[in-house]
């Protein structure tokens, strides 16, 4: 029954009612980047006349999506309640609200991973129905992706009055965060308690949103989980000429002769030969590097991933960061530059005069298969929606679930896991480098 009805900047939103929480789906927060408008900062709404009806998931920004059987399509994408169609345009944000707000209520802002390249905000192991029963709103977005949401290029840098190309999906993302600052309160929601959280490639937009000028003000806490950190050895301070460079590449693979023959080419070609390039750069050893993600351009970032955490100019909020077992790179369960660096991460927040962070190790072996505590294992618990995994799950998940919907939902309500609880979660300090499991 869609009857709720919320006044908006850009007009009236009605939402689903559902037991105990409404949601909002497939919200626009920006012009569709199409046309004229692709590979251009996302613009302004205009507003809307009557009531928009959110009532259905949007469409899933253009990208190469999991291949039928492989791990990542039988652990997310073998449901197709939760597929939408492919789309360049595909803006969209989803709101979950809790039933029965009497004051503004904290806000998670979650970003999802997918290398850069692929995913999208209504995935099947995210919902918001558990943070709504602890008193949180959640908004999951979509964001250009791959060499939409990427592409650096001469081309492209000449065309733009600062001279500079790429990072449109970090754009977006920043788009998708002021829509929010703007109008949550009209959901119930606390504009200044908005903590911004994401994992692998989500995680490295966490920490381009505390790295940027941009964002100021605008984020009360953040938690990073299974890419960010401190010399982790996965955040690259790509420069724009670098990043052109890359562009080229693609440019050539793709035989376009000029922007404008660029501009009209059909996103599954792009995406076809990004893949190409991005085998050739994942496979290069060590640690992956992404051909298309966040670059220094002197504008969304005026400094590099360790240099502002040297220098102390991220944001004196509270943050959780952490990883998996089995994570990238640590597949056999060594502990590598990864962890290392969650660790790192906190003592260089305490040395530089904010509060050291909290820091988590998910050991938990899933079973159904051999791969332990796989990069993305820890999003069935943290986000409560274990009915929906196909594994063969034990109380004990069950009760591991609760257990972080509760640390996590606690870390956006208070900027501390153990909210008014006795603080069974130290923060990892010079002092005493505590680690939270999660087994």
């Amino acid at each position: 029954m869609a009857d709720k009805v919320i006044w908006t900047k850009n007009g009236d939103i009605s939402g689903v009612e559902m037991q105990g929480y409404t949601i909002f789906k497939g919200v626009p927060y920006a012009k569709p980047p199409v046309g004229d408008l692709r590979w251009k900062a996302p613009q302004k709404l205009e507003p809307w006349e009557g009531v928009y009806r959110a009532e259905q998931f949007g469409t899933t920004f253009d990208q190469n999506r999991p291949e039928e059987g492989s791990f990542y399509y039988k652990e997310f994408y073998w449901n197709p309640d939760y597929i939408t169609p492919l789309s360049e345009d595909s803006l969209y944000l989803n709101i979950w609200v809790p039933a029965g707000i009497t004051e503004k209520v904290p806000v998670a802002f979650w970003i999802h991973g997918g290398a850069f390249s692929g995913g999208c905000g209504h995935e099947m192991e995210f919902d918001g129905e558990a943070y709504c029963k602890k008193g949180v709103i959640l908004v999951t977005i979509n964001y250009r992706v791959g060499p939409l949401g990427f592409l650096s290029h001469p081309w492209l840098s000449a065309e733009n009055e600062a001279g500079i190309s790429g990072n449109y999906g970090i754009l977006d993302q920043i788009a998708a965060l002021n829509w929010v600052y703007e109008n949550i309160g009209a959901f119930g929601g606390d504009p200044s308690k908005i903590t911004i959280f994401g994992q692998s490639a989500g995680s490295m937009s966490v920490q381009t949103l505390v790295s940027s000028p941009l964002t100021r003000g605008k984020i009360s806490g953040a938690i990073l989980q299974s890419a960010g950190g401190y010399r982790t050895g996965i955040m690259k301070d790509r420069s724009l000429a670098e990043a052109e460079k890359i562009g080229e590449e693609l440019v050539e693979l793709v035989g376009a002769k000029s922007l404008e023959e660029l501009r009209k080419m059909p996103p599954q070609k792009l995406n076809e030969k990004a893949g190409e390039l991005f085998m050739k750069y994942i496979t290069r050893g060590g640690l992956p590097e992404l051909p298309f993600a966040p670059i220094i351009d002197g504008y969304v970032l005026t400094e590099g991933y360790t240099e502002v955490v040297d220098r102390g100019h991220t944001p004196k909020i509270p943050y959780m960061v952490g990883l998996t077992k089995n994570d990238i790179g640590c597949e056999n369960g060594e502990k590598n530059k990864l962890y290392y660096g969650c660790i790192d991460w906190s003592l260089k927040q305490e040395e530089t005069g904010n509060e050291p962070s909290y820091v988590y190790y998910f050991t938990r072996q899933l079973p159904g298969d051999d791969k332990g505590a796989f990069h993305s294992a820890e999003l069935w618990y943290m986000f409560g929606t274990l009915d929906r995994c196909w594994r063969p799950l034990e109380e004990r998940d069950y009760s591991l679930s609760e257990e972080m919907v509760a640390y996590w939902t606690n870390f956006i309500k208070y900027g501390n896991p153990n909210g008014e609880e006795p603080d069974k979660w130290q923060p990892c300090s010079r002092d005493n480098q505590y680690i939270k499991e999660f087994c």
